[in-house]
């Protein structure tokens, strides 16, 4: 990586670490037993991102895309990790609910697991849709934000958000 690409990087990165570290923070609140505390989480995404050269040239709303996708990664693996670990634990569940203000208020570790897996199966369903999720829930994104990366129009992402919410809700009370 050129000390073009590494400054061009760092200023990506500086612009969006408040934002990040605020979104990390409402993810990972609903989560009493999450061994990340919000700053790790933010560190780690950016450690996973930190040597890729091609993001230095990305808009703000990419990075804001791929960001959202390394912290979805680094909470499902921490997920796993703690589960790993109780073993057959007390296997409770509570339900990853999905509101206009975007606050993740409950998500456990096994919310998280649930709500991965379901988000893969809508992505073979309806990609477009799994994505839009992953950059509101995980990412933050707004709904204007979220209809300039899709480059779809903002009643399509509400549209697409309803059916989504819907479809991941019906999924989700079927595992539990």
């Amino acid at each position: 990586m050129t000390p073009e690409e590494r400054r061009a990087l760092d200023e990506q990165f500086s612009l969006a670490y408040e934002e990040l570290r605020r979104l990390a923070s409402s993810v990972r609140r609903g989560d009493p037993s999450a061994t990340l505390n919000p700053t790790a989480l933010v560190n780690e995404a950016w450690l996973k991102l930190a040597n890729s050269p091609h993001l230095a040239s990305t808009s703000r709303l990419h990075f804001k895309r791929i960001a959202a996708r390394a912290m979805r990664q680094l909470l499902i693996e921490a997920a796993r990790r703690r589960k790993a670990h109780k073993r057959g634990g007390d296997g409770e569940f509570s339900l990853v609910t999905f509101d206009e203000s975007l606050a993740p208020a409950a998500a456990c570790g096994n919310d998280l697991l649930a709500l991965d897996t379901a988000l893969e199966e809508l992505a073979r369903v309806q990609p477009r849709q799994a994505l839009m999720v992953e950059n509101r829930f995980f990412g933050g994104l707004d709904i204007s934000e979220t209809a300039a990366l899709l480059d779809v129009s903002e009643a399509t992402v509400l549209r697409d958000w309803r059916a989504a919410k819907a479809w991941l809700a019906h999924e989700l009370r079927k595992t539990h």
